[in-house]
């Protein structure tokens, strides 16, 4: 009886031991793609915050697109792969790592996007409240569509485009905490972002006056598709789709692919108590418009549209990591705070 004792304190204490030694970690840092090394060459979406936050301490990772690698002020980060099957595969992952904490973790999802040119302009930095799936829905060919119809993209379990009342059991619907968004909105938007000549000589291809601006920070919402889809009507598509899915509260200004995979993995992740859903944010960086500028059809456009070749590819890359990282910084030196409660409270 007492040897039996003893084999239950042993086996109590152990599990105690290995609860107590998860690291705890402070923000997330959430990229999508990586040219080539971590540091050292052409950048992607995650060598600025590698090299930024000295994130040299590497947590293999075998089940997921790339190791977790950390710093010693509690900030982790991750690539998850291109596309919304790899982004919530690696998220998952990360989150069902024992070897960590993540139940106080905020998450800064950052990458570079297309954006609206009715919303922003090449280089600017978006905070989104709002993600909406653009892959989940029938489809028909707009060849084959009636005449009265605006896209052959058609809702689940609806028959016409548009048709109501939405259903939004489906995972197309993401919410952010509102005072979260706010807070990093308000927190970042005086920040200075890059200019060049190329990129202004760009921008004014474009109609509209937020087109025409220096890069800037902006709150607008995201459409997060796996399909980089390109022009001027598909773009009207996705203003039309952003205010169906939210039933007219959302107002689309920036495209990306992974979004809606990651926070479904973090949906999930809250629910099973490891992660704090409300503490999750999105920004998106405009590294090209998600349209044809005057003059050229949206095919040539689409041509001109390559990896690296975007109009605004390295300032983009560059306003993620100076947008973000006013975040991370903040959030890391008002920890004892942020822990329990969010910056918005302070």
């Amino acid at each position: 009886m007492r040897l039996f004792s003893a084999i239950l304190f042993t086996l109590f204490a152990l599990s105690s031991v290995a609860e107590t030694a998860k690291i705890p970690v402070k923000v997330v840092v959430v990229t999508m793609f990586e040219i080539g090394n971590d540091t050292g060459d052409i950048p992607g979406e995650f060598q600025h915050w590698y090299d930024g936050e000295h994130l040299t301490r590497r947590f293999p990772m075998p089940g997921a697109y790339h190791d977790a690698m950390m710093n010693e002020d509690g900030v982790l980060g991750i690539v998850t792969g291109i596309g919304t099957a790899r982004s919530a595969a690696t998220v998952m992952a990360l989150g069902s790592d024992e070897r960590f904490d993540l139940t106080h973790a905020y998450w800064i999802i950052a990458g570079i996007g297309g954006m609206d040119p009715k919303m922003g302009s090449l280089g600017s930095a978006v905070w989104s409240e709002w993600i909406v799936d653009g892959d989940l829905a029938h489809e028909i060919d707009p060849r084959e569509a009636p005449a009265t119809w605006k896209t052959g993209y058609v809702p689940l379990r609806k028959s016409v485009p548009y048709e109501g009342p939405r259903t939004d059991d489906n995972g197309i619907v993401f919410h952010l905490n509102p005072a979260l968004v706010a807070w990093a909105f308000e927190k970042t938007k005086g920040v200075e972002l890059r200019d060049t000549p190329e990129i202004k000589s760009r921008r004014m291809e474009f109609v509209g006056e937020n087109a025409h601006r220096p890069p800037f920070v902006l709150r607008g919402d995201n459409l997060s598709a796996s399909t980089f889809w390109h022009g001027k009507l598909m773009n009207q598509w996705a203003r039309d789709w952003v205010k169906y899915q939210t039933d007219g509260k959302g107002t689309y200004a920036i495209c990306g692919m992974e979004d809606t995979g990651t926070l479904q993995s973090l949906t999930w992740l809250a629910q099973a108590h490891r992660v704090d859903i409300d503490r999750v944010l999105v920004l998106r960086t405009a590294s090209n418009f998600d349209q044809q500028r005057e003059g050229i059809s949206a095919a040539d456009s689409l041509a001109e549209t390559k990896i690296v070749k975007y109009g605004a590819f390295m300032p983009a890359l560059d306003a993620a990591y100076r947008v973000g990282d006013v975040v991370v910084r903040d959030i890391v030196a008002h920890w004892p705070h942020d822990e329990a409660a969010l910056p918005s409270t302070r």
